[in-house]
């Protein structure tokens, strides 16, 4: 019986749950924050259907109201930029891959 623990990394788990993209931090953010939908709408200033659409991938974020989601969530704002661009070249089908360098 192997007992070593295996590393897994983005690759691995983007494998099993799909691509990484701003909906899903965001919704995960909100479950590990023990947030109701309408709960964290208020904290970011939006309806309930604005967040949902979001999570679901429905909407995509412009980068400045990302950057601004990001700063309330704590989270790095340059994570989230990347994942809204990627989530955008996603919809057009183009086969690119966004890096992005803090300044």
């Amino acid at each position: 019986m192997n007992t070593k623990n295996k590393k897994i990394g983005l690759a691995e788990i983007e494998k099993q749950f799909g691509p990484l993209t701003f909906g899903r931090l965001l919704k995960s953010h909100r479950i590990g924050e023990n947030l109701t939908q309408v709960e964290m709408a208020k904290v970011f200033k939006m309806s309930k259907q604005s967040l949902n659409d979001l999570e679901n991938g429905r909407k995509i974020p412009s980068i400045r109201r990302a950057m601004d989601i990001a700063r309330k969530m704590n989270v790095l704002e340059e994570l989230v930029v990347q994942l809204v661009l990627q989530d955008h070249i996603r919809r057009e089908k183009l086969n690119f891959t966004v890096s992005v360098k803090a300044a």
